[in-house]
């Protein structure tokens, strides 16, 4: 079946932690390892709860907040310095416009309900016809069914679809419902395969 739609992943693909040293600093700050401040943020009951829209991302960091016992004021500044080893990958943002409109782009992300308002404030928006943001649609990767509400929303058929992603297991998920999948090591890698399944 020919390709219509093309999704990306965002955290890991379109934007990646190429710097760890602002992470470090801060798990050096509060006496914890690396992996540990990941974890506060990303992985707490909190961060799951905003993942899929049952708790705003206001309160999650208020969680953080309390966790690192620091104030709502000084939070802000953590986050901050959280992310501020993340890079925005633009050859990725450019090679999804040039897709456009020849082929369907869409986002397929497990972000927390600022993540929209995020990619319009960094005009990255106009790379994609569809966002599914998993705080938005109450489901996140690697359920079946936010899969089937980016299919609908594109109304292309699963196998008419591709995704990429830097997980295995939401690489092995999409599959499951059909679609074609990549999973993204690097973008160079990535965009070659993507070029051989859309012949371009």
């Amino acid at each position: 079946m020919k390709i219509k739609a093309v999704f990306f992943d965002f955290g890991g693909v379109i934007q990646r932690t190429e710097y760890q040293s602002p992470r470090q600093r801060l798990a050096e700050r509060f006496g914890m390892e690396y992996a540990d401040i990941d974890n506060i943020v990303f992985n707490s009951p909190t961060a799951k709860q905003a993942t899929v829209g049952e708790l705003s991302v206001e309160k999650h960091w208020e969680a953080v907040a309390k966790r690192l016992k620091v104030s709502k004021e000084e939070i802000a500044e953590v986050e901050r310095e959280f992310f501020a080893g993340d890079v925005a990958d633009h050859s990725i943002l450019e090679y999804l416009r040039s897709l456009r409109p020849r082929f369907i782009t869409g986002l397929i992300s497990n972000a927390w309900s600022d993540m929209r308002e995020y990619l319009v404030r960094q005009k990255m928006d106009d790379a994609f016809d569809h966002l599914i943001i998993s705080a938005e649609v109450g489901v996140a990767k690697p359920e079946a069914k936010i899969y089937q509400l980016a299919l609908e929303q594109a109304k292309v058929q699963p196998g008419a679809a591709v995704f990429v992603d830097d997980v295995a297991a939401n690489i092995a998920a999409c599959e499951q419902v059909g679609m074609k999948g990549i999973l993204f090591k690097d973008p160079q890698e990535a965009r070659t395969q993507l070029k051989k399944l859309l012949k371009e």
